[in-house]
Order: C-alpha cells, then sequence, then structure tokens
C-alpha cells in the first residue's frame, strides 16, 4: 500500500476514479498504485502531483532514490505498466528470461559497467522479472535468433540452466518464446533488438538499445516503423510450439 498517496487521496477528497478521470488513465491503473505501490509513468505521475498538491517525491519516493541507469528509468515504468511485451533480441535471451548466472555473465561480458557495479545491476535486472509473476502478468512474446541458443554465454553449466529455464517459462500461458532459425538469411532482425509495449490505455512504446543506452520512441512513424519490424521477425519465427522442440534438442547440446 502506497500510504503517502493514500493520504493524500484522504487529503484532498480525491477518489481513484476522480484522479483517474483527472489524469486520463483507467481507474485500476490508479488502484495499482495505491494497492500495489506501482510507479507511474513520469507524465502521469507529475499531473498526480499537481492534482493532490504535493511534490512528486512526497508521494514516490523512489523515484529520487533509484539508482538504476537514469536513460533506463523511463522504459522501466513503461515495461512495469505494460498489458503485452514484444521483445526481439538477437545476440541474447531477453532480461525478464535471464538467470541469474546467464544475466551475470552478460553484464560483465559486456565491460562497459564498473565491475563493482555489476551486482547491483543485476539485482535490478533480476527484479524486474517479478512482472511476468504477478497475478496480472504481462502478455509476453520474445522472437529470438537461433544464434543465441549456440553462444556459450557463461559457459556450458550456464547455458544449459538457461535454456532449461526458460523451457519453464515456456509453459506459462502468457509467455510465448518464437527461435529465427538459423536457415533464415537477411531479415528485419538484423538490424538490432527492440520491445514493444502497450500499455493499459493501449498506448504504444517502443525500446531500442545499443552499446551506450538504449533509447524510448513514442513517435507515431517511429512506432510504425518498429511495428513492421515486428511483423518480418515474427513471420520468420518458428510456432512457439515449434521453437519449444528446438529450446529442448538445445538445451541437450549443452550437457
Amino acid at each position: 500500500m502506497n500510504d503517502a498517496l493514500r493520504a493524500a487521496l484522504g487529503d484532498t477528497g480525491h477518489t481513484i476514479e476522480s484522479l483517474a478521470e483527472y489524469v486520463g488513465v483507467d481507474p485500476k491503473t490508479v488502484a495499482r498504485w495505491l494497492n500495489e505501490d506501482r510507479i507511474p509513468h513520469p507524465r502521469h505521475r507529475e499531473i498526480a502531483a499537481n492534482a493532490l498538491r504535493r511534490p512528486i517525491g512526497d508521494i514516490w519516493p523512489d523515484t529520487t532514490r533509484r539508482r538504476d541507469l537514469i536513460w533506463f528509468r523511463p522504459w522501466q515504468e513503461i515495461e512495469r505498466e505494460a498489458v503485452a511485451l514484444r521483445s526481439y533480441q538477437s545476440v541474447v535471451l531477453p532480461g525478464l528470461l535471464q538467470t541469474e548466472a546467464y544475466a551475470r555473465a552478460v553484464l560483465a561480458g559486456a565491460d562497459v559497467i564498473a565491475r563493482s557495479d555489476i551486482e547491483r545491476h543485476l539485482a535490478s535486472r533480476l527484479a524486474r522479472q517479478s512482472i511476468l509473476s504477478r497475478d496480472d502478468p504481462p502478455q509476453f512474446t520474445a522472437v529470438v535468433d537461433e544464434a543465441v541458443l549456440r553462444r556459450p554465454v557463461g559457459g556450458r553449466a550456464t547455458m544449459r540452466e538457461q535454456l532449461q529455464a526458460l523451457l519453464v517459462a515456456c509453459q506459462a500461458p502468457h509467455v510465448r518464446v518464437h527461435i529465427v532459425p538459423s536457415s533464415v538469411g537477411a531479415y528485419a532482425g538484423l538490424n538490432g533488438p527492440f520491445v514493444i509495449a502497450v500499455g493499459p490505455e493501449h498506448r504504444t512504446a517502443g525500446y531500442l538499445d545499443n552499446q551506450l543506452q538504449g533509447q524510448v520512441v513514442t513517435d507515431a512513424e517511429d512506432i510504425a516503423a518498429v511495428l513492421r519490424a515486428w511483423e518480418n521477425v515474427r513471420g520468420e519465427a518458428l510456432s512457439h510450439w515449434q521453437s519449444v522442440d528446438l529450446l529442448t534438442e538445445m538445451a541437450e547440446t549443452w550437457n
């Protein structure tokens, strides 16, 4: 329970419904801010704080204390609120599906994070995965290039554990994984990884990753381009259960 938000609602006479109308979101979204202590999107956070006549930091103090990469915070909040996520990865597995050992190897191997900060970033990445195990998880669809399954990230034992964990995740009704087989030639995925998030108000945002930092895109033309790329990579991929069969075969090769 976000007690500060509850107190602000009581002091101003706002209800969940009236605040939702003021901010322009669904009442269920405000209920999540209150009962699950979710942190709203920055735009919604500012409007809500103005309506409640409180500094943002008084209602959501975690936004001033968090030590995540600053440029990643907007996307992390979008990801947390999403009702659907579509992820394409060409070189590593999606962060939301990585095991601790695999994620640590990825972070250490990237060589862009100070060694002293790796464990902190690892903890943040693993904490993000809770969205897939909550009561109302987003529909998560991942398309991954087959080369990802063959790259010995962290060594054989780490890869065996990772693919076995991925197979377990694939059993969940809200998780779908599709593999683009190595027999596919040039396709849109060669241009780089991306994620598409659909929010509770049907707003769509995209996330593009690079060597230095990620970029959140919301412009209609940019979203249209990312959606075209998604249709291309999804069209080249195997079905979910064909992909599960391939994952099972690949897991055995790491024994």
